[in-house]
């Protein structure tokens, strides 16, 4: 489990990274191209980057899936919870476990139309072809206009990013329902600030046990962030 938090972190970083990077890369270009300097600028116009846009928005999309679901598994996102911290830790449990599973069941349904819309829109071309199967009346699909890749294997983002979705949901109601606890991002962490044992039991505080009406407070701390 820890190698998928990793590979997921490691992915959502090289594609925010990499996407940053062409952007910067692209103006430069644009502004650069502009200057009237001999020999740099023929050179800079000879320089096709008319694909940047178009795989940024690509790399963007797929970053936003699989952030979703990053988000999920940190407790990142947030909702309007004023009713439901309000009700005890029975009731509240109750509606925590509906939402998670009704988070699940929702991307299931998602992940699931989104994967026949891929196999449909030319991913059933492009794996018989690849695996040398006959391909005589299947539809070999769109291709993007600048990158002209396959429009499925863009596309792919949907089914992918919503299925890692809803497993994330799975895990955080499975993980509540033992423990009572849900997921939180600890906004003050500074990564590669160690703290003593001392120094982290007294902020042992979370925030889902704050009335901020943004998460629903769990049921293993109480408010103020004590067990």
């Amino acid at each position: 489990m820890k190698f998928l938090d990793h590979l997921e972190e490691w992915f959502i970083t090289f594609l925010m990274g990499g996407a940053t990077l062409i952007v910067f890369l692209a103006v430069l270009h644009r502004y650069g191209a502009g200057f009237a300097i001999p020999g740099v600028q023929d050179w800079l116009l000879s320089i096709n980057m008319t694909w940047a846009q178009e795989l940024t928005i690509i790399m963007f999309v797929w970053m936003a899936k699989f952030g979703a679901a990053y988000g999920v598994r940190t407790g990142i996102h947030v909702g309007v919870d004023v009713l439901i911290n309000r009700l005890s830790d029975a009731n509240r449990g109750k509606f925590i476990i509906f939402g998670l599973a009704a988070g699940a069941v929702f991307t299931a349904i998602v992940a699931y139309l989104g994967s026949h819309f891929v196999w449909e829109n030319g991913a059933h071309y492009g794996l018989y072809k690849l695996f040398g199967l006959p391909v005589d009346d299947l539809i070999e699909g769109p291709t993007t206009p600048d990158l002209e890749w396959p429009t499925w294997v863009v596309y792919s983002a949907i089914p992918l990013g919503t299925s890692l979705m809803c497993f994330r949901f799975l895990q955080v109601l499975v993980g509540f329902i033992r423990t009572g606890e849900l997921p939180h991002h600890d906004h003050g962490h500074v990564d590669g600030l160690e703290e003593s044992a001392e120094e982290a039991a007294a902020q042992d505080i979370n925030p889902y046990a704050m009335k901020d009406n943004l998460h629903p407070a769990d049921t293993a701390h109480k408010e103020g962030g004590q067990k």
